[in-house]
C-alpha cells in the first residue's frame, strides 16, 4: 500500500522527538495595514475628534460667528424692548451695510424651528429690508454669534444691555419690556423683573423706571408715541396720577378726543392734562427809606476831630442804638 503523502509541513516539536520549537514570526494577513499605519489612524482619528470637542465648544460659547439665512431667524422670538425705530438712524444703518457690510453679528440662540433673535433688531431689519429692496445675495444672510443662555431672563437681559450700550433706551420702554417680562413668566414679579433686567443701573434710574411702569400701566393702550415722552413730563404725569387717581380718566378721556398724529401732538396733549404751573412772582425790590433828617458836622480842635450830629432824627432812642453800635466796633 502507497504511503500517504503530508499535507501540511512537519513540526518540529511534534515530528522529531525532543527537538525545540522554531522561532516563528507572524506575518501579516494580505490586506492587513502595518502597525505604523494603524497608529497613525489612530492619532489622526484622536486629533479630529479634539478639533471636532474644540469646535463645539466655541460654537457653544458664541465664539464662532455663523452666517445664517434671514427666514431661519425669528425676529419676535423676544419681546422687544424697543417700540419704535428712528427712520433716519435705519437709512443710515443701510447705506453702512451696502458700503462696508455687516461689521457687527447679531446674537442668536437656537430653538426648535430654527434660531431666535436676542439682540441685533436693528441689523436684521437693515438687512431685510436691503435683500427685498434689491435681491442682492450678499444681503441674503446675517452673520450671528450663536448664545445659549441657561435661562429666559439671561437672554432678556442680553437684550436689555445691548439696546443700553448702542443706542439707550427711553424710560417708557424700561418700564414696558419689565412689565412684559413679568407677565411672561420670565421673572417670579415686576420688581424682580426690574432688579434682574437693570441690576447695574442706580438706585435713581430704577426708581424712574418704577415711576414709568405705573404710568405704562395706566396709559399704556392709548398712547401711540410713549418712547418720545420727555423723562420731567412722564414723572410729572406720574405724581399728579398719585396725588388724585382720577386724574386717569381725564387724560384718558383727552387722548380719545384728540388722537395724536405726532409725537409732539401726544406730548401736547399730555402737558395739557397736567395743572398749570403757580407762577410765583419775585419779591418786590427793597424800597430805599427816606433820608434821615441827621446833619453830621465836623470839627478839629486842639489837634483832635469830632463830629456833630444835629437834626429831628437825632432822638434819644437814636443815640442809645448809635451808643451800642460803637460799643460793638470795638
Amino acid at each position: 500500500m502507497a504511503k500517504r503523502k503530508r499535507l501540511t509541513p512537519a513540526r518540529l516539536d511534534q515530528d522529531i522527538p525532543g527537538a525545540a520549537a522554531p522561532e516563528t514570526k507572524s506575518m501579516p494577513l494580505p490586506g492587513a495595514a502595518p502597525i505604523s499605519q494603524i497608529a497613525g489612524a489612530s492619532a489622526t482619528a484622536s486629533a479630529l475628534e479634539d478639533v471636532t470637542a474644540e469646535m463645539q465648544r466655541i460654537r457653544r460659547d458664541g465664539l464662532l460667528v455663523l452666517e445664517l439665512d434671514l427666514d431661519v431667524i425669528d425676529a419676535a422670538h423676544l419681546v422687544r424692548d424697543r417700540l419704535a425705530h428712528d427712520t433716519d438712524a435705519l437709512e443710515a444703518l443701510k447705506q453702512s451695510l451696502i458700503a462696508r457690510g455687516q461689521q457687527t453679528p447679531i446674537e442668536v440662540m437656537a430653538t426648535e424651528t430654527g434660531y431666535g433673535l436676542i439682540s441685533g433688531w436693528r441689523r436684521l431689519t437693515a438687512l431685510r429690508a436691503l435683500y427685498e429692496d434689491t435681491g442682492e445675495a450678499r444681503f441674503a444672510q446675517v452673520l450671528a454669534l450663536l448664545r445659549q443662555p441657561d435661562t429666559a431672563a439671561e437672554a432678556y437681559v442680553a437684550m436689555v444691555e445691548e439696546n443700553e450700550i448702542r443706542v439707550g433706551l427711553s424710560h417708557y420702554e424700561r418700564a414696558r419690556i419689565v412689565v412684559r417680562a413679568a407677565e411672561q413668566g420670565v421673572f417670579p414679579s415686576e420688581q424682580a423683573a426690574l432688579r434682574g433686567l437693570f441690576a447695574t443701573a442706580s438706585r435713581a434710574r430704577r426708581s424712574k423706571i418704577g415711576s414709568f411702569m405705573r404710568l405704562y400701566h395706566a396709559l399704556d393702550s392709548l398712547l401711540q408715541h410713549p418712547s418720545a415722552i420727555p423723562e420731567r413730563l412722564g414723572l410729572s404725569l406720574v405724581k399728579r396720577l398719585e396725588d388724585d387717581p382720577g386724574t386717569v380718566r381725564h387724560i384718558q378721556g383727552a387722548l380719545l378726543m384728540r388722537p395724536p398724529n405726532t409725537a409732539a401732538d401726544e406730548i401736547a396733549v399730555l402737558e395739557a392734562c397736567l395743572p398749570p404751573t403757580r407762577r410765583v412772582d419775585p419779591p418786590d425790590p427793597p424800597r430805599p427809606s427816606a433820608p434821615r433828617d441827621i446833619t453830621v458836622t465836623a470839627r478839629i480842635e486842639n489837634g483832635r476831630r469830632s463830629l456833630t450830629l444835629t437834626g429831628a432824627d437825632v432822638t434819644g432812642a437814636f443815640e442809645t442804638a448809635l451808643r451800642r453800635w460803637l460799643s460793638r466796633q470795638g
